[in-house]
């Protein structure tokens, strides 16, 4: 892909005003990073005045209201229809982006190759001493991690310039706008959180790549915006987008072997939120679940058809709550964290044949890419021409199976199907230590 010819810097802001009043000044500083650029800040529902003290403090931003909480997603892929440049950089408002923060990132993804269609920057804590992401892992159940959270900088795990990521940062990256567009831009369903994790997953899918740009720093507040959905939203959508992300993205296949796995995970998580965070009374002496029945003679082991696999996943999500229903003796579950568990459980349940259609259509878009003629039509279209977020794009690279990128680096040819091979092939499923 080119260089980027305009970048727009994309802020969501949620009850954040005093947050932009740090960021804002911040962007207004940069170096000129040598490509045209604009400032778009969605007042997502903000009961703070947000709108009123961008208009009389920051005029040059263009502004864009909500009234109502859009969640990250939806309200990013509303900044990116509006956006006017053809590359977008996700910034975190509870951020302080250093001068030369932009003109970093923008010389870093159009040095790359034309095949990688984000870079990622460098976020640290609010002193600038410590780690706070650059690159992330992910588990083989959907839950990533940031490697060397709040390790001192001068020994965190910080990769070199133009090493490959699993996934971007959506508080600190850069991408092409067709690129995002192409992947499906961020799922609505997710609200926030692992969504950058779902993007990676589908952007590397469709035979590009994401790669790191350690001079583009951030200086982030950890926690300081999500603290304000409090644990019991924050541990409901973990739980549920972590989900979501491999059941959506694992290959036909793969996903029938590892799910018991995950839903091993999930149950032995719930119960140990049932039984150490609330008064259970006989939940230790639930009744033995019975004997697995033998499956029809010439049928075990016999590929699913979709249908099967959905019915067979919502079965065994209902055993799942319904062995908490078994358990003898008075109990009620007060810990928020436990209710935020069941909130999940009970969304899976929900939402299954909405997530089956996505994980549909991964299947049948995986590895398509759409041509950037598709996408050159003037901003007065744009609206439209952000599809459905999963419904395209979305496939899986079985690099997300383990934890610990190979650090070994090789050649993509420019066949898209041979790049979608290398990609996949690039990570390794030994455990990270």
């Amino acid at each position: 892909m080119s260089a980027p010819r305009q970048v727009t810097v994309a802020v969501l802001s949620w009850n954040g005003r005093h947050h932009l009043e740090t960021c804002l000044p911040a962007l207004a500083a940069q170096v000129d990073p040598g490509v045209a650029w604009e400032v778009l800040v969605l007042d997502n529902g903000s009961g703070d005045d947000t709108a009123a003290w961008v208009r009389r403090h920051h005029p040059e931003v263009r502004l864009i209201r909500s009234e109502a909480n859009l969640g990250f997603c939806a309200g990013n892929n509303r900044l990116v229809a509006m956006a006017e440049g053809d590359a977008v950089a996700f910034l975190n408002n509870d951020t302080r982006p250093a001068p030369t923060w932009l003109s970093a990132l923008v010389s870093a993804l159009g040095a790359a190759p034309d095949d990688v269609a984000a870079v990622s920057g460098l976020l640290t804590d609010w002193e600038g001493a410590r780690l706070d992401c650059a690159r992330g892992i992910m588990t083989f159940d959907g839950h990533a991690f940031q490697l060397g959270w709040g390790r001192p900088l001068a020994t965190a795990p910080v990769p070199r310039a133009g090493a490959e990521l699993l996934f971007p940062t959506g508080a600190n990256m850069l991408i092409h706008r067709e690129a995002f567009l192409d992947a499906g831009g961020f799922d609505e369903d997710y609200f926030a959180y692992y969504d950058d994790v779902d993007l990676g997953w589908r952007v590397w899918s469709g035979g590009r790549r994401i790669v790191f740009a350690p001079d583009a720093v951030v200086r982030h507040r950890g926690g300081a915006t999500s603290a304000l959905l409090g644990r019991y939203h924050r541990g409901m959508l973990f739980e549920r987008n972590s989900f979501r992300t491999v059941y959506k993205n694992y290959e036909s296949g793969l996903w029938e072997q590892l799910m018991p796995a995950v839903l091993l995970t999930l149950l032995s998580r719930t119960q140990a939120l049932l039984v150490e965070n609330n008064r259970m009374g006989g939940l230790e002496r639930a009744p033995q679940t019975p004997r697995r029945s033998e499956a029809p003679r010439g049928t075990r082991g016999a590929p699913r058809s979709a249908g099967g696999i959905r019915d067979g996943l919502r079965r065994a999500l209902g055993r799942v709550l319904g062995r908490v229903s078994e358990a003898d003796g008075g109990w009620r579950i007060t810990d928020e964290r436990t209710m935020a568990q069941f909130r999940a459980l009970d969304f899976l349940l929900g939402h299954l044949d909405g997530a089956a259609e996505k994980r549909a259509a991964a299947r049948q878009g995986r590895g398509s890419m759409t041509s950037p003629s598709a996408h050159s039509t003037s901003r007065g279209s744009r609206g439209n021409q952000l599809r459905k977020p999963g419904l395209a794009k979305s496939a899986s690279s079985p690099g997300y199976v383990g934890t610990r990128y190979s650090g070994k680096r090789s050649k993509i040819s420019r066949s898209p199907r041979r790049r979608r091979a290398c990609a996949a092939a690039r990570f390794s499923a030994a455990p990270s230590r």
